[in-house]
Formats: C-alpha cells, sequence, structure tokens
C-alpha cells in the first residue's frame, strides 16, 4: 500500500506494524487537548513522533470524545489545514487526515493530506442525512486516489450478534467505498474501540481482532488512552502508557498492520519486542 510517497508493506507474514502518531490541534482532546494547537509546539511535536519512529501522522481537529460538541466545518478547516501544511512543509512523513466531513477532507487533500481517516467509515451521510447514495467523502477518496481508514462506528447499539454486525458494519463501509471507486488496496479497517460499544465489548473486541482479518484488508488498532484503559486500571487518561502497550502487544499477535498512538517510543519499541518473539518462534 502506497500512503504518500512511502510504501507500507500491510502483506507481510512476518508481524510487521506501522505506527501512526496522534497529533490533536483541539482544545478539548480527553487526553491532549491545548497541548499541541500551536504551530511551533505542533512542529516539535511531529519531529519528537518521528525521532521515535512514527510511520504517519494523524491530524485530528475535532475531539471525538464521549460527549464531545461537534464544531463547525470551517472552524474545523481553520484548525487542521495550517498544521497539515506545516508538516507537509518541514517533514517527510505521511500525513492522515482524522476527519468525517467532506467539506473538511477536501481542502486537507488540496493542501496534501495522505489518507483519509474516517471514525463512521464513510457511512456519516447514510445516517445522518437523506437519499445518499455514495458519500462525497468517498468520491474525494476515488478522485485523489488516497488511502483510507474506515472505522466501525454506528448510532444504535442493539447488536444481534456482536461480532457479526460488526464485520457486517465494516464491509457495508468497504461496498461504499468500493462503489465510489476506492481502489481495494487502498483500504484501511479500524475496529472502532471506543465507539458504539462499552466497556465489555471494546475488551471482546481487541482479543478478537483476528476475526476482522476475514474481511481481506489490513487493520488499524486505535486504542491508546481510552477509557477501556482507564476502567481496566482505573487510571486518568494521563497515566494509560503501560496499559495501551499492552493493547498494541495483542494488536501485533492478532495481526494488525497500524496502530494510531499517543507514545510512540513506548508502543514502537513494544512493537519491535513483540515481532522479535513472535518471528523468533515461526523460525522454530
Amino acid at each position: 500500500m502506497k500512503i504518500g510517497n512511502r510504501e507500507f508493506d500491510v502483506n507481510s507474514p512476518d508481524y510487521k506494524c506501522y505506527v501512526m502518531g496522534i497529533l490533536n490541534v483541539t482544545p478539548d482532546s480527553f487526553s491532549d487537548g491545548g497541548k499541541w494547537n500551536t504551530l511551533d509546539r505542533a512542529k516539535a511535536h511531529v519531529a519528537r513522533m518521528i525521532e521515535e519512529g512514527a510511520d504517519i501522522i494523524d491530524v485530528g481537529g475535532e475531539s471525538t470524545r464521549p460527549g464531545h460538541e461537534q464544531i463547525s466545518i470551517n472552524e474545523e478547516i481553520e484548525r487542521v489545514v495550517p498544521f497539515i501544511e506545516m508538516i507537509k512543509s518541514n517533514f517527510d512523513i505521511p500525513v492522515s487526515i482524522d476527519s468525517y466531513k467532506a467539506d473538511v477532507v477536501a481542502e486537507t487533500l488540496k493542501c496534501g493530506a495522505d489518507l483519509i481517516n474516517d471514525i463512521w467509515g464513510f457511512r456519516y451521510e447514510k445516517f445522518h442525512e437523506d437519499n445518499v447514495d455514495v458519500p462525497r467523502i468517498a468520491k474525494l477518496a476515488a478522485q485523489y486516489d488516497v488511502p483510507v481508514c474506515l472505522m466501525h462506528n454506528r448510532i444504535a447499539t442493539d447488536y444481534t450478534n456482536y461480532i457479526e454486525d460488526v464485520l457486517d458494519d465494516l464491509q457495508d463501509s468497504v461496498n461504499i467505498a468500493l462503489k465510489s471507486g476506492v481502489k481495494r488496496e487502498n483500504i484501511i479497517l479500524d475496529p472502532g474501540i471506543g465507539f458504539a460499544k462499552d466497556y465489555e465489548k471494546n475488551l471482546i473486541l481487541t482479543n478478537r481482532l483476528e476475526e476482522l482479518k476475514k474481511l481481506g484488508y489490513p487493520i488499524l488498532l486505535a486504542t491508546s488512552r481510552k477509557s477501556m484503559i482507564g476502567l481496566s486500571l482505573d487510571l486518568p487518561s494521563d497515566e494509560r502508557v503501560e496499559g495501551t502497550i499492552a493493547t498494541t502487544v495483542m494488536g501485533v499477535m492478532k495481526g494488525a498492520t497500524f496502530v494510531r498512538v499517543h507514545d510512540v517510543k513506548e508502543n514502537k519499541r513494544a512493537i519491535e519486542m513483540t515481532r522479535a518473539i513472535l518471528n523468533e518462534q515461526k523460525s522454530i
């Protein structure tokens, strides 16, 4: 898979796993709101994440924490575009835009975003607008020929058969992408830990991550500092590094190709150690 000017080996049999470093440029994100929302601080943070081993930088301008307030399209554009331009001007690394809004995505693609990371899996318009056949965000992905990360999400949480329902929802996202003209090789799937799932369902899905690979696409796991970890360890968001690392290790063992994290260095080291053990085991 090509993201920006880099090739990512998403079919490797040796537990290869890439790190997506999080850059929240919001005042109210649940774990790091307001820390990186000036260009100078963000630039230093991006440089640090790259030095620590980040393979992609994911830029988000609207908090998606539980109970968040949706901001306007113009405000989100004004938040994210300068930061994407700054990264593209100063660093040689692929940039992802974390947004489900077509107008926001359009502006970020114009200024160089390399990947669309959509927490609604191209289904936001389907849930919130009438008579939407192919969402505009999906058409943009096809037009710009960029990879997409389609996350599992839904409004109703009344699952009938939990894992099968998640797979069906993700397949719906895939079908929308393919119908719009997105190439199969440009699709990544995200189980959506923390979205439309309670504590137990988040644990179950993390433990059964390999079942998502039935759909035939690389998996991105995004658990960093989330409430599943806080509830398990009874810790605030800024003390969840070790819990995040545990989920990253599980993700590598179960075939995740990408992890999206705040703490790049610690998770990168955990990935490399896990891969060393697993690949040595395969050689016996």
